[in-house]
């Protein structure tokens, strides 16, 4: 064997083997029951935003009901942002999947009627760090829920 391939293939195996690690990642995101989050802080991750956080690189503003807000309309609002389905909605609660567009990776954004308030947390499944995505989302809510006269 040519000596100055064995390096090339070496690269070539980690890349595979990267890949093939990416993909068993993605593709092994929490299905199914996960636990109602929605009161309960952000973990120490930067992947995280609440309104029940009160440290300021979790922490969201509080999202104030009008009367007009009921769950089937916040619903309806959350939805409308990209790539979203509703996964669990029961009582005053809401757990809506986003996922992204290039590797599939599934955020959850968990909704709760609390008397006048909604209390939200959007939290990625897997990794540490996602840009501002779920804080971005959180902000895009805010203001389609404004819009609609679901929030103050």
């Amino acid at each position: 064997m040519n000596p100055f391939l064995l390096p090339m293939i070496r690269v070539q195996m980690k890349v595979l083997i990267f890949a093939a690690a990416l993909m068993l990642t993605a593709c092994s995101q929490t299905q199914g029951m996960i636990d109602d989050r929605s009161a309960k802080p952000c973990v120490d991750s930067p992947n995280c935003v609440s309104t029940q956080d009160s440290r300021e690189s979790h922490q969201l503003a509080p999202f104030e009901l009008t009367d007009s807000a009921t769950l089937d309309n916040i619903e309806q609002v959350a939805l409308s942002l990209p790539r979203a389905n509703t996964a669990v909605k029961k009582d005053n609660y809401l757990r809506i999947e986003y996922t992204s567009r290039v590797f599939g990776f599934v955020d959850d954004l968990e909704l709760r009627m609390a008397n006048s308030k909604l209390w939200v947390r959007s939290q990625s499944r897997v990794g540490y760090y996602d840009f501002g995505v779920n804080r971005k989302r959180a902000q895009t809510l805010r203001a389609a829920l404004q819009q609609a006269n679901l929030i103050e």
